[in-house]
């Protein structure tokens, strides 16, 4: 729910106070840089799309029809720059003829931290619904909304991937043992 603190404050960044941008960026920097890095896997990439995503959101955020909606629409914004990225990556691999790039591997500078090399293993669509859910707190509505994909598909997103990281993160506990 927004408050009415969060509409005066994208009413005011619409007409140019950067002070007020700066508040409400403040307010969901965290949770985008995380969905961002889950579904990346790379630190650098992550920052580089949220940087990327909050500097189209403040050029365009007068654009903005409702003041209430700030954090789905730069959500929105940074899916569209991180399916940009992928797309990158996808590029990279094809060039790289014997040296395949694996994105998972990235993961490696996150010592200690299984669940990003799990994040790794699925598919882009589950890391995607799962990211949105699990780190954005978004309801299964709200990520249809966010990726175009119906809400049947992102429920079989989201029990697949769980399904597959319960079963990956256990194997990776099993190994330390």
């Amino acid at each position: 729910m927004k408050t009415q603190t969060d509409i005066s404050l994208v009413s005011r960044a619409a007409k140019g106070d950067t002070k007020a941008f700066a508040l409400l960026y403040k307010q969901v920097y965290e949770e985008i840089f995380y969905y961002a890095l889950a579904n990346l896997g790379n630190e650098d990439d992550a920052a580089d799309c949220v940087q990327d995503a909050a500097l189209d959101a403040f050029t365009g955020i007068k654009k903005l029809r409702d003041e209430g909606a700030f954090k789905g629409w730069i959500m929105k914004i940074l899916i569209t720059k991180i399916k940009l990225r992928q797309k990158e990556y996808i590029a990279s691999r094809q060039m790289q003829s014997t040296d395949e790039v694996d994105i998972a591997a990235y993961s490696s500078e996150f010592e200690g931290v299984e669940i990003m090399d799990a994040l790794g293993l699925l598919s882009d669509a589950e890391r995607e619904c799962i990211a949105l859910k699990y780190i954005g707190g978004y309801k299964g509505e709200e990520i249809t909304k966010l990726t175009g994909i119906s809400h049947a598909t992102v429920r079989s997103h989201i029990a697949r991937a769980k399904q597959k990281l319960r079963s990956l993160l256990g194997d990776m506990s099993d190994e330390e043992e």
